[in-house]
């Protein structure tokens, strides 16, 4: 394991009712003008709105909304955001939503604190944002973890580029998984598999050898495996909820990476396929995963026999190390299949006029992959997946 330094700044509230045994007590410390973020009005149907607005209004708090945030936030979404903050004094920001309102307000946390464009400062001098609007965070839809880290992933419509930002951490997360009831199961799936992604992507770095972070980090895939399958059995079973949100949450914490330098070259890719076709994010991880894989070969199989055993509960025996990673990916898209996820582009609806090259040639090249990508690489990847 490699040498690390572990602490979270991140206090977690789980549970049915969290936000109204939580939520009044952390309003207190905070000052009174608060940014209400969130997406496309889901909230207001499910009465989540209702009961956040009364909890802010009997804490004598002033009200201010940050409505309509998209999926794949963009970065004309933030700059929004930043300057509704910086023109109503805002104090605290509340963001109610899954990742990408989530996502969102880590940065408008930080560029409203900031004369200096958070883009440019980031990417052009290299810079890491110091101040910040504190926040909070209710997790109504799961699966991205957002909650639990400052990285953020924006789309710049000007550059073409869905990439990460770092904002700032929440200072504290409700996790009620009442809330998550009423998404739709597509979106349950989706979501939940991105968490899947994350614990592989997380696993497949390195030191490739087994440590304590992949051994939890192998539970928490049985852990989710399992509960997607008894989700849609079950959509109501809200004790499965309860794990994948968790779940989710697990795979972002920094706990899985503790001694790791993570791959996610998978997310990279993907995000600029987003970038490129504002594709759901679940779905794409899903079509690219497998193929992926088969490119990462021999170099990951070692990591991949390890995941047909321990996680997928493949037999070893008379089996090689080779073998016994083609099992691996082999179960994983035979599970891509079993959830109703796509397997192909066309099935997302991505045309093969689409710009692959652009996508593989923009895509961010990570150091801790098993296997060290060529843009070349990547574009066979993609005109794989068509």
């Amino acid at each position: 394991m490699n040498t690390f330094t572990y602490s979270y700044p991140v206090k977690v509230y789980f549970g049915e009712k969290a936000a109204a045994s939580s939520l009044p007590a952390e309003l207190a410390k905070v000052g009174s003008n608060v940014l209400l973020a969130y997406g496309g009005g889901s909230i207001k149907k499910n009465g989540v709105y209702d009961e956040l607005l009364d909890i802010l209004k009997k804490a004598g708090k002033s009200v201010t909304e940050f409505t309509g945030i998209m999926s794949n936030p963009t970065y004309e979404k933030v700059l929004e955001g930043a300057n509704l903050a910086k023109e109503n004094s805002i104090d605290f920001i509340l963001a109610v939503g899954g990742g990408s309102v989530i996502d969102c307000c880590k940065i408008v946390s930080a560029q409203a604190k900031m004369d200096a464009d958070i883009w440019e400062f980031e990417y052009t001098e290299h810079g890491s944002p110091s101040d910040f609007i504190p926040m909070g965070a209710v997790v109504t839809a799961f699966g991205t973890g957002a909650e639990m880290n400052n990285g953020a992933v924006i789309t710049n419509t000007e550059k073409m580029m869905k990439s990460p930002l770092w904002g700032a951490f929440y200072d504290f997360a409700i996790l009620d998984p009442a809330y998550t009831m009423t998404m739709p199961m597509k979106q349950v799936i989706s979501g939940s598999f991105d968490s899947l992604s994350h614990s592989m992507e997380t696993y497949m770095g390195s030191p490739r050898e087994l440590n304590l972070s992949d051994e939890i980090n192998e539970a928490t895939q049985r852990n989710i495996i399992r509960n997607i399958r008894a989700t849609i059995k079950n959509p109501n079973d809200i004790q499965a909820r309860s794990e994948l949100i968790w779940a989710a949450a697990m795979a972002e914490n920094g706990i899985l990476k503790i001694g790791k330098v993570t791959d996610f070259q998978c997310h990279m890719l993907e995000h600029q396929l987003g970038a490129y076709t504002d594709c759901n994010h679940g779905q794409g991880l899903a079509v690219l995963h497998p193929v992926l894989y088969r490119h990462m070969m021999p170099e990951a199989n070692k990591q991949f026999a390890r995941l047909a055993v321990n996680v997928w509960g493949i037999k070893p025996d008379g089996k090689n190390e080779e073998t016994l990673a083609n099992d691996f990916v082999d179960a994983l898209t035979l599970f891509i299949k079993e959830i109703g996820l796509p397997t192909s582009f066309a099935e997302m609806g991505i045309g093969e006029d689409t710009d692959f090259k652009a996508i593989a040639d923009s895509t961010i090249l990570t150091g801790g992959c098993a296997k060290k990508f060529t843009k070349e690489e990547l574009l066979e990847v993609l005109t794989s997946c068509k």
